[in-house]
């Protein structure tokens, strides 16, 4: 409805409703907050990855684990929270680690090529769950889901009929944890010189092929950990997948945008979620939701 001349009106419009659609009330900012905190651990996690000279395109099937292994152990009955929480947490990044440990393994012992390995492994993590689910114990008859997990296994919200969750702490601890370990611990120096320059990292003795098995094993451990903390705080149970979620391939923009620092992912997830926040606003007011996409 406006021609070229009032391009930035355009633009302002746009932006305003964007802001209205992710931050306008406390229904959009909570919307907005459960966008984002699955996009801190997978753009982490990327970051953790690339950092390390690798392409860790498999983060959808280790979210994916991550979900699984949270979805089992919290339908387990008859733990108190203060085991039961950290257990479906611990569960999750177990699942995630254990996943993204076969391609890391195989790249530093075969030499096959991570990315074409992970992105295998996502469809295989996929398919794994959806049998899980409907063809096991695990989950409920006649529906296409695993059982609500148990009130000791949740994870508290802002609001009890909003699905935004204090998981986004969780989230920001974690990209704080990694930005330390990167750039102030031995490990992680080690990290970065493989990342930077393997020859030169391996003439001054740091074994390569570890670091590399320990860098998709992080990368894992953080998406899992990603996937458990979104049945935890958000869906309370896992359905059976019809395609990816998606959360993974959006953390490598995430990580990408944030030049692969983990304190920067939070800043670019918090874009990233409110731009998904804001997409229905936008069709609201006259702008094809596609606009998101495109950004």
């Amino acid at each position: 409805g406006y021609s070229i001349f009032d391009y930035f009106k355009a633009l302002s419009d746009m932006f305003t409703v964007i802001w209205q659609g992710s931050f306008g009330n406390q229904l959009n900012t909570l919307n907005t907050v459960f966008y984002l905190t699955p996009l801190i651990f997978t753009g982490v996690a990327n970051a953790v990855a690339f950092r390390t000279g690798l392409f860790n395109i498999g983060i959808e099937g280790q979210f994916i684990m991550g979900m699984l292994m949270a979805a089992i152990i919290g339908a387990m009955p008859g733990l108190p929270a203060v085991i039961h929480l950290p257990l479906v947490l611990i569960g999750g990044m177990v699942g995630g680690g254990l996943w993204a440990s076969i391609p890391g393994y195989l790249k530093a012992k075969v030499g096959t090529n991570e990315v074409i390995n992970t992105i295998m492994m996502n469809y295989i993590a996929l398919y794994t769950a959806n049998f899980v689910i409907l063809r096991t114990a695990f989950g409920v008859p006649g529906k296409a889901s695993t059982p609500i997990i148990q009130e000791s296994a949740k994870l508290m919200r802002f609001l009890p009929q909003y699905q935004a969750n204090y998981g986004v702490f969780i989230g920001i601890a974690v990209a704080l944890f990694m930005a330390w370990f990167l750039w102030k611990s031995t490990i992680g120096y080690e990290l970065r010189a493989v990342g930077l320059n393997p020859h030169g990292a391996e003439y001054g003795g740091i074994n390569i092929a570890k670091s590399i098995v320990l860098s998709m094993v992080l990368s894992g451990f953080i998406g899992g950990l990603g996937g458990a903390v979104h049945i935890a705080g958000g869906k309370h149970y896992m359905d059976d997948l019809s395609r990816l979620p998606g959360y993974g391939f959006g953390g490598i923009a995430v990580a990408l945008l944030a030049k692969n620092h983990p304190i920067g992912c939070i800043f670019a997830a918090l874009l990233f979620g409110a731009l998904d926040s804001s997409s229905k606003m936008l069709q609201l007011n006259g702008i094809p939701k596609e606009i998101v996409y495109l950004i």
